[in-house]
């Protein structure tokens, strides 16, 4: 029995330490959701009251929602599967409030209910074109809650080096030269990522080689270290979605990072 146990508590471990890494490593995640299919299709089936198949919206919803599940873990919330299934069931049961108040729509093809004060261009359009489609409405509520987390998860790791999106936005470069200088030292740090696993570990912002690297003057980078070092956090894995939006608003600026 003490055995049994042991063993149960070793693959619970194993599955956090999986988890773990999943949250770091997409390729990782992907294969975790992979060889949980079958629990995250019972979860589903559990929730609709029947078998769920690949073809229903259901299934989708618990893929993403496990995936979530990943991401949003913690030893804290208890076992992972039991956090997942939490998560699971709480977005089918959304989708399906969702779902029940589009039922109550009558007469979805008509423009009559289309208000007269609209344009001429909304007043063309039915009542059914002005609904968003619920796949868009659920990934882009995905895509906020997901961005949500990430910002979270950034502002506690700034915490621990003593920073605040506050502290940033004060300490951000005004100045085009100094912009440019900045940036050079982030581009090097990115192609030597051994700089930013450096910066993780101590805490420190490695100054001294982001000035030999990137040629940049050191009293320019020691005036924006602050930003500098939200910056490079930004780099490290698990900030995604907030990379891909820095990436944008700087490439219409003209000021892309790598």
């Amino acid at each position: 029995m003490q055995n049994n146990n042991n063993e149960i508590q070793k693959q619970k471990d194993t599955l956090i330490e999986q988890v773990y890494d999943a949250k770091a490593d997409s390729q990782k995640a992907d294969q975790l959701i992979s060889s949980y299919i079958p629990f995250i299709r019972s979860e589903a089936s559990k929730s609709i009251g029947r078998f769920c198949t690949e073809q229903d919206d259901e299934y989708s919803i618990a893929l993403i929602a496990f995936h979530e599940a990943i991401l949003g873990y913690s030893s804290n919330r208890g076992a992972f599967l039991s956090y997942a299934s939490m998560v699971i069931k709480s977005r089918i049961l959304d989708y399906k409030r969702k779902e029940s108040r589009h039922q109550d729509l009558v007469s979805l093809d008509s423009s009559d209910y289309i208000n007269a004060d609209k344009s001429d261009e909304d007043s063309n359009r039915s009542l059914i074109d002005m609904i968003p489609d619920k796949n868009d409405h659920y990934e882009e509520s995905m895509t906020r809650e997901a961005t949500s987390q990430e910002i979270q998860e950034l502002s506690k790791v700034l915490n621990d080096f003593g920073l605040t999106f506050t502290d940033i936005a004060d300490n951000s470069p005004k100045q085009e030269r100094t912009l440019k200088a900045c940036r050079d030292a982030i581009n090097y740090a990115i192609k030597n990522k051994f700089l930013l696993d450096q910066l993780l570990e101590t805490k420190k912002l490695p100054i001294a080689q982001l000035v030999n690297g990137s040629g940049a003057e050191r009293k320019t980078l020691e005036r924006h270290r602050k930003y500098l070092l939200a910056m490079l956090i930004i780099q490290t894995n698990g900030y995604e979605i907030i990379r891909g939006h820095l990436r944008r608003v700087l490439n219409k600026k003209g000021e892309a990072i790598s």
